[in-house]
C-alpha cells in the first residue's frame, strides 16, 4: 500500500529532542508531523507532577536546566517563564558537607587555615583561578601537597561514588564523562556556571505542553515504535503503510534494531521516594554521597521548584545499577569506552539504508547530552531538514 501523506514527519519519542524537532518542523515548515510516544505522559525524563501529598516531583530524578545556548534559552522560554534557581550540591564525606565539584571552599573545609591556603595557591598557581580541572589530571601533578589533595578528592569524592554511578573503575570510563565532576578553583558554590539557569516555574509538563500544542502535531501516547515501524530494504513502513517523509528517532538504536549485534550498554537507576512530616529535610537541593550508603545522592525536590509547603516535604534516593532492557526500565546513561563507540557505530550504520531517517538525543546517539545541549541539536537538525 502507497504512502497516504497523513504526515510528512515521523518523530519517535516526546522529550527533549523529540519535542523540540516536532515543534520546529511543524511551526517552521508546516509539516504534518505523528509523534510516537512509549510512554503515557510527555516530556521524557524531565516529566514532573504532583504526588499525592501534593508536592511537586521529578519523575525520573532532578533536572536543572542551564545553559550558556541564547538561542536555546529564548527558545524554551517561548513556552514558560523560569524560576531564577542555582542549583548547589553538597557531599557527605565522613559526616562533613562538602561543596561538590570539590572547590576551595571545600579545600577549607577539609585541610586546617595554613595548609588549606598554601594548596589554595598552588592551586591557582598551577592551574589559574576559575579553572576546572579533571580529576583525573590533578592526579598527574608530582607536588606533594597536590598530589596530597588529588588523592584526597579522588578517595572520598570521586573513586567510590563513580564506582556506584558506572560500576566500573574510573580508567575504564570516558574522559568526557570523568571530565563532567571536575575539581573547581574557584569559591563559586552553584555546580553550574552558565549564563541561563532556571527551573520552568510551573513545571517541565507544562512546558513541554505549550510546546506540542500546535495544529500540526498529532501526538501518539503508550505506542511503542518497534511495533508500528518496519524497516526493511531501504524503506521504512508505517503501519503496515510505505512512509516516505522525515523520520526522526530519539530511542535506543539497538532496541530498534532487535539488538541484533548485542545490547548497548547502559546505566539505570531505582528511586525510592520518601515523604517526610518536615518541612526541610536536607540544606540543598542534592546531597552526595560519595563514600558510604549505597545510593548515590537525595534530591529534595522543595529546593528546585520554590514550593512553598510546611512539615512535608518528599525526597527521592537513587541507586544505579546495569540496564538489562526488562519491562519498565529506563536506560538513562550510555557507558561511552572504544569498545561501546564502536558497537553503537554498527547500529548508526543501520540507519544509512534509509533516506531521510536521523537520529537524535541522548539513546539515539550513544551520547551524554545535557538537556539544553539536545535542544541545541534539535534546533540545528530543524536547520538542516528545512533547509
Amino acid at each position: 500500500m502507497n504512502d497516504k501523506k497523513l504526515y510528512d514527519c515521523l518523530v519517535i519519542g516526546c522529550g527533549m529532542a523529540g519535542s523540540v524537532i516536532a515543534r520546529e518542523l511543524a511551526e517552521r515548515a508546516g509539516k504534518k508531523v505523528l509523534i510516537l510516544e512509549m510512554r503515557g505522559h510527555i516530556g521524557g525524563n524531565t516529566y514532573d507532577f504532583k504526588d499525592k501529598n501534593g508536592i511537586l516531583i521529578h519523575g525520573y530524578g532532578p533536572h536543572i536546566f542551564h545553559t550558556n545556548s541564547k538561542r536555546v534559552f529564548d527558545y524554551l522560554s517561548r513556552f514558560t517563564t523560569w524560576r531564577n534557581y542555582s542549583h548547589e550540591v553538597v557531599g557527605d564525606i565522613h559526616g562533613q558537607l562538602m561543596p561538590i565539584p570539590f572547590n576551595l571552599n571545600s579545600l577549607h573545609l577539609a585541610y586546617e587555615p595554613s595548609k588549606a591556603g598554601r594548596i589554595e595557591q598552588k592551586l591557582i598557581d598551577t592551574f589559574g583561578f576559575g579553572s576546572k580541572v579533571p580529576i583525573l589530571d590533578l592526579r598527574q601533578q608530582h607536588d606533594p601537597e597536590l598530589a596530597e589533595i588529588a588523592d584526597f578528592i579522588y578517595k572520598n569524592v570521586f573513586l567510590y561514588y563513580t564506582q556506584k554511578q558506572w560500576g566500573l573503575a574510573p580508567d575504564e570510563i570516558d574522559s568526557l564523562v570523568t571530565a563532567r565532576v571536575p575539581v573547581f578553583i574557584s569559591y563559586d558554590n552553584r555546580y553550574f556556571q552558565d549564563t541561563y539557569q532556571g527551573i520552568p516555574a510551573q513545571s517541565y509538563t507544562s512546558l513541554f505542553a505549550g510546546m506540542l500544542e500546535h495544529p500540526n502535531i498529532e501526538l501518539s501516547l503508550n505506542s511503542d515504535a518497534r511495533k508500528r515501524l518496519r524497516l526493511e530494504s531501504g524503506k521504512v513502513f508505517l503501519d503496515g503503510n510505505l512512509f516516505n517523509g522525515s523520520v526522526i528517532y530519539s530511542g535506543p538504536l539497538d532496541e530498534l534494531f532487535d539488538c541484533r549485534y548485542g545490547r548497548l550498554p547502559y546505566r539505570t537507576l531505582d528511586f525510592v521516594f520518601e515523604t517526610h512530616e518536615m518541612t526541610w529535610y536536607q540544606p540543598k537541593g542534592t546531597v552526595n554521597y560519595p563514600v558510604d550508603q549505597d545510593y548515590t545522592r537525595i534530591t529534595e525536590f522543595k529546593h528546585l521548584t520554590g514550593q512553598v509547603l510546611n512539615e512535608r516535604t518528599t525526597i527521592v534516593k537513587e541507586y544505579p545499577r546495569a540496564y538489562t532492557g526488562t519491562d519498565g526500565e529506563t536506560p538513562y546513561y550510555p557507558i561511552q569506552n572504544p569498545e561501546n563507540s564502536t558497537l553503537y557505530e554498527r547500529y548508526r550504520t543501520l540507519t544509512d539504508e534509509f533516506p531521510n531517517f536521523y537520529v537524535l538525543g541522548r539513546l539515539a546517539e550513544y551520547k551524554y547530552y545535557n538537556m539544553d545541549a539536545i535542544a541545541a541539536k534539535a534546533l540545528e537538525l530543524a536547520d538542516t531538514i528545512i533547509g
